[in-house]
């Protein structure tokens, strides 16, 4: 199974937050250059991850991003669900003329592969993925310098 490029940048987004002490709220700009990602696209992805309650955007002063508590805490493999969405591994509804669509083993085969997946993700929270040694090297990440 493969994750889109957009759940990647959202769960080093929330890496990134979950490693970083209260008083250090990034803007998403910092965040976007920090993990090395598009700002266009780190911005739609913080909007989406404000709307699934993880990350939470505060304005002026002493404001930028921060990690919420369900966003430390929540089911990873739940996030993952959220932000892949509903869909199937293999684009079947994409082969109308497949020969084998009304006989095919293949698509619940590859749903049940994919669902396990989804269930081993499960246990884990953000926090568990910043544990040591990957949270050291997290805060190492620093916004590049311009030019």
């Amino acid at each position: 199974m493969r994750l889109t490029k957009g759940t990647d940048i959202a769960l080093r987004i929330a890496m990134r937050l979950a490693v970083l002490d209260e008083t250090s709220n990034p803007t998403t700009r910092e965040v976007a250059e920090a993990i090395s990602a598009p700002y266009s696209h780190v911005a739609k992805i913080v909007s989406r991850l404000q709307h699934l309650g993880v990350v939470e955007a505060r304005r002026g002063r002493g404001g930028g991003l921060v990690l919420t508590g369900a966003g430390h805490s929540g089911s990873l493999g739940l996030l993952v669900r959220r932000l892949e969405g509903a869909g199937d591994v293999v684009g079947c509804e994409d082969e109308p003329k497949c020969p084998l669509r009304s006989a095919c083993r293949l698509r619940g085969a590859l749903r049940k592969a994919q669902e396990a997946f989804y269930v081993s993700l499960d246990p884990l929270t953000i926090d568990d993925l910043v544990a040591g040694p990957t949270g050291p090297v997290l805060l190492s990440l620093t916004a590049r310098p311009d030019g």
